[in-house]
């Protein structure tokens, strides 16, 4: 298994508040771990909140001696929301921050995905799956089908989520378990690339001829030369169970 990991400041903010981690080696109990992390508020709160997550959340796997994919993540995630709650109790300079998540473990050919918020896990395989589903206002309401994600409004509004690691006394993650096969390449990114690459120029270059680090680069790239309105994180594994680890 391969992995690279990227992260830009984009073309157009002052700070870069996604914070990335990935390990094809074993992390405490479990074989891999990957976690992205786009964090928001103030100009010191985003970036804090998204690096003292992922942290925590590499912290307690590490320590952990429990199988048990989900509940570690689970229990890793609220400890999370709980210090991160607090530290921006204690700061003004933090008050309000908070963080999206979106890690992935791959265990015995079964991907293990958490996310909170709007950054995103896809598989790409013959097309490109996306596994998780946005906590945001808008994919509620095309739920509920008051719009659709081709209207001016799902655009617009795009950008306000529904749920976040640290905004409030207790944090609701979605889980999925997913079959990998040898070959599929698996995707975690912030809404920095997919608001500015849409999903078929996702597949176009992650399908594309050059080695890992240059799909993910091409896709950093490509996101900055469509505007960079935002920070840009990528984690790009391609999945091969019997070949060398490498991140």
């Amino acid at each position: 298994m391969q992995a690279q990991a990227l992260t830009d400041i984009g073309r157009k903010r002052q700070v870069n508040q996604d914070y990335i981690f990935a390990s094809t080696k074993p992390v405490g109990v479990f074989p891999n771990l990957f976690i992205l992390a786009d964090g928001m508020g103030g100009h010191k709160g985003g970036d804090f909140a998204s690096k003292y997550l992922t942290e925590t959340m590499v912290g307690f796997v590490s320590k952990s001696q429990s199988p048990d994919i989900i509940r570690v993540l689970r229990s890793a995630i609220n400890l999370s929301n709980t210090m991160i709650l607090e530290k921006s109790h204690s700061d003004n300079a933090l008050r309000g921050m908070g963080s999206t998540l979106v890690a992935g473990v791959i265990r015995d050919d079964i991907l293990t995905v958490a996310n909170v918020g709007d950054s995103r896990l896809y598989v790409i395989r013959d097309g490109i799956t996306q596994v998780t589903r946005d906590h945001s206002y808008v994919e509620e309401l095309v739920e509920s089908g008051k719009i659709t994600r081709e209207s001016d409004e799902y655009f617009r509004k795009k950008n306000i989520i529904t749920r976040a690691v640290g905004t409030d006394d207790t944090v609701s993650a979605d889980f999925f378990e997913v079959d990998v096969l040898d070959g599929d390449h698996i995707l975690l990114c912030s809404d920095g690339l997919t608001n500015m690459v849409d999903d078929d120029t996702i597949l176009a270059v992650i399908s594309g001829h050059g080695s890992l680090q240059y799909k993910a680069k091409t896709l950093i790239d490509t996101a900055n030369a469509n505007g960079g309105n935002d920070n840009i994180a990528v984690i790009l594994i391609k999945y091969d169970k019997d070949g060398e680890n490498n991140a």
